[in-house]
């Protein structure tokens, strides 16, 4: 029963299946709601801007993906077309001066296509303000946060806002932050904010929360405070971490001197949590951010045994970190760039002048063997080549606000699309054939590096490696001519190692297959 008196179960008037769509079903949390809604049994599409991201997903058969862009009426209008419930799960978190406008715009956007279209519900997971701190005091992100649940409270459709702080799961940026921080520095100088409470909630319960706001009353349109059912402070999550984990006793000296942005230049260094996605999670954390209710507890009841605690979320993560099986991470959700940005597949280069380094190897391996080395490139695996010039190279991208080499990878030995990969992102796969790789370092110009496996005329295999670089101005023909002289150590070091990685693989079966 809700508020005024009516009712609405999630079924639909000629018993189908719910239809609902998601947004941001390339990043961490909506990458994870997907699965989750089909095995409620709803029918689900999924609005992205790359859709052929979404192809390598687990669950990619099941769910409809179509392009558009929460910034382009039309797309949402046409997305929104036959659907129920519209999950919005998409923030503007790293995309520099301007942002706020730019989720503002979305949101009305949104909730202006949803009233048109007829959809019964919208739901949308924000961020827990605190309580009694005037809005104008909050960081910019949080203000955002809040504003776009207003503007979709405000939009006509009954819409659910839920408010998380901390969500605790594998590959959450929130997680990660926590566990390196924890793990790499035994005696920490922390900022001042490590005393601050908060209240994490585990990432199943967020997505308990999520699917079953689906079925909520018509009547409800409101904001939930979402939190798991332990209050510490930050210090205390470290130290709870740390014997999860089985380190020892951590040391932590809170200092009043670390302001956000040194906070997050701090956290950028220590963690692969780059700091401009550092310093939104760090500014939440000045202020006590605490549940100030539990009324979503009266629409979607607690699971038999209560909420995750917060030692077994940790737990649960951990596990899935060590079993190479994290679904999503918070580096799913892929850098933007302008849909007029080329490819280097397009027939006739229309974006100017590309350079390339091509480097070609025979391998006397087979082409399956060749494969998995290629497959398995970077992260722990290394890059084959020159680790002191990759690693500087990614260390000064870290100093310049760039994502740096320490994203690694997803998962050990598989890639699909979208995966990011240090600092590039898997663009194109074709597996047992073609690795592309998009580089999302900071660089004056686009970059590409492209790997192909191919049988070899006579056995063996062929390895194909290029590096493509398109430059934006002066800037990027000199960058390019400046680390040319560097090419043959990184580029041919990196095709003659992979060659021969695959060969001694190739050498070491031998003997087991002629047993």
């Amino acid at each position: 029963m809700s508020d005024d008196g009516s009712t609405y179960d999630g079924s639909t008037d000629d018993g189908r299946p719910l239809r609902c769509l998601v947004t941001g079903a390339t990043g961490y949390l909506g990458g994870r709601l997907v699965p989750e809604l089909l095995a409620a049994g709803y029918s689900v599409r999924c609005l992205a801007r790359s859709p052929g991201k979404l192809r390598d997903q687990p669950w990619a058969g099941q769910a409809e993906a179509v392009r558009g862009d929460v910034l382009d009426e039309a797309s949402v209008r046409a997305a929104m077309e036959g659907t129920d419930v519209a999950y919005y799960l998409v923030h503007a978190l790293n995309t520099g001066r301007g942002f706020e406008e730019t989720d503002r715009r979305a949101a009305r956007i949104f909730g202006e296509q949803a009233r048109a279209a007829g959809i019964r519900r919208i739901v949308y997971l924000g961020g827990l303000s605190p309580s009694g701190v005037p809005e104008d005091a909050l960081s910019p992100h949080l203000r955002s946060r809040a504003e776009v649940g207003r503007i979709l409270l405000a939009s006509g459709v009954p819409t659910a806002v839920l408010r998380a702080a901390v969500i605790i799961g594998s590959g959450s940026a929130s997680f990660e932050m926590l566990r390196y921080l924890t793990e790499r520095l035994p005696v920490m100088v922390t900022p001042s904010w490590v005393r601050t409470r908060i209240q994490p909630i585990a990432v199943r319960d967020v997505l308990r929360l999520l699917v079953g706001c689906a079925r909520l009353p018509c009547g409800v349109n409101r904001a939930f405070d979402i939190g798991g059912p332990d209050v510490v402070t930050y210090e205390e999550m470290m130290r709870r971490y740390a014997v999860v984990a089985g380190l020892p006793k951590r040391v932590i000296v809170p200092v009043p001197l670390l302001t956000p942005r040194l906070s997050s230049l701090w956290v950028g260094l220590v963690t692969p949590v780059p700091g401009a996605l550092a310093r939104p999670l760090v500014e939440s954390l000045k202020h006590e951010v605490v549940c100030a209710e539990r009324d979503i507890v009266r629409y979607v009841p607690e699971p038999p045994g209560g909420p995750v605690t917060l030692d077994r979320a940790i737990r649960l993560a951990l596990r899935r970190v060590r079993d190479a099986d994290v679904a999503t991470r918070w580096s799913s959700a892929s850098t933007p760039r302008a849909p007029s940005d080329p490819l280097p597949t397009d027939p006739d280069w229309a974006g100017g002048s590309l350079y390339t380094d091509d480097r070609r190897r025979t391998v006397a391996a087979s082409p399956q063997a060749l494969w998995r080395v290629v497959e398995a490139i970077g992260g722990e695996n290394g890059w084959y080549s020159a680790p002191l010039a990759w690693s500087l190279r990614g260390w000064l991208d870290t100093l310049v606000g760039g994502v740096g080499l320490r994203r690694g990878r997803r998962d050990a030995t598989r890639l699909r699309v979208g995966d990011s990969l240090d600092f590039w992102r898997v663009e194109e796969i074709e597996p047992g054939r073609l690795l592309r790789l998009r580089a999302e370092m900071r660089l004056p110009g686009l970059a590409w590096l492209e790997m192909t496996v191919d049988p070899g005329p006579r056995g063996g295999a062929v390895y194909r490696q290029r590096a493509l670089f398109h430059p934006h101005g002066l800037a990027g023909h000199a960058y390019w001519w400046g680390v040319a002289p560097f090419h043959s150590a990184v580029f041919g070091g990196m095709a003659r190692n992979i060659a021969a990685a695959a060969e001694a693989e190739s050498a070491a079966a031998e003997p087991a297959r002629t047993r």
